[in-house]
């Protein structure tokens, strides 16, 4: 709802953000997108008492914390994630996973979980190869969590859930994988246990900007689902030809099932909806 009294913001403030966010974060927000800004970005005018949407630019550029920044992004994009969330993907990976570990003669396994928000993803896939993987305490396992957001990178660290979090993860994987406690308010949250946390790496990372050469060795899976959204066709291109550099032969990429490859067919060729294979 629009703070009372503040009036619509103009083309010209629009440009400002969409400037700004494309050019440090590479989200695209389309022209059509000023009306969605508007509404998104007026609960925080109100909460900061704020009275037009240009103050609220300025104030975000002199804010050098970074605070004011990751406001912007999380209220523009959506950042909805759960515990195994797409459950066909999961389906295929309990199916594919045996082919992937026959391939590994060393016994090290790299899977980069690309914005991965509060940390549900990351946790899930390193849940799932330790319930699946019988000799497990023989591989090197290495699974990178990446977001652009320093906030919700510290979330994932940390690692604590609530009871609303937990929603669709089996009540045996929550026993052996989670330990129950009660916060200072009473409620009851799930911390993630050291042996699954030991297996993730966290880094702040920018897929549009920050440079893919920095990564040592190849991954065998990706993770990056509802992400290519939120860029422009050049900028997804671009993206999913970085993802092929770092993939290992035959690595897999999973994107949301919103999402296609449709223009790096020589570089990938697609296994299942949302599943794709590097050629």
């Amino acid at each position: 709802m629009p703070v009372a009294g503040l009036r619509d913001i103009s083309k010209d403030e629009f440009k400002l953000f969409q400037d700004y966010v494309y050019k440090n974060v590479g989200i695209s927000l389309a022209d059509h997108k000023i009306t969605l800004v508007q509404g998104r970005l007026a609960k925080r005018l109100r909460a900061l008492g704020l009275n037009s949407y240009r103050e609220y630019y300025d104030y975000m550029i002199a804010d050098r914390s970074g605070e004011e920044e990751y406001q912007l992004i999380s209220a523009i994009s959506t950042n909805v994630t759960q515990f195994f969330r797409e459950s066909a993907q999961w389906d295929f990976l309990n199916e594919e996973l045996p082919n992937i570990l026959a391939r590994k003669t060393d016994k090290k396994l790299r899977i980069w979980s690309a914005a991965c928000s509060s940390g549900e993803e990351p946790y899930s896939i390193a849940i799932f190869l330790h319930s699946h993987i019988r000799d497990f305490s023989q591989w090197d396992i290495n699974i990178l969590a990446s977001d652009i957001s320093k906030r919700v990178l510290a979330k994932a660290q940390n690692g604590v859930y609530e009871e609303k979090d937990m929603q669709g993860v089996p009540r045996a994987l929550i026993a052996q994988y989670f330990t129950a406690r009660k916060d200072a308010a009473g409620e009851t949250v799930y911390h993630i246990t050291d042996p699954v946390k030991r297996l993730i790496t966290f880094r702040m990372f920018n897929l549009v900007y920050d440079s893919f050469h920095s990564f040592y060795s190849h991954f065998d899976i990706i993770f990056c689902r509802n992400v290519m959204i939120y860029f422009d066709a050049q900028t997804q291109q671009r993206l999913i030809s970085s993802y092929h550099k770092v993939l290992s032969n035959r690595g897999l990429l999973f994107v949301g099932h919103s999402e296609s490859l449709t223009r790096n067919k020589e570089e990938f060729k697609l296994v299942k909806p949302s599943i794709y294979q590097k050629i």
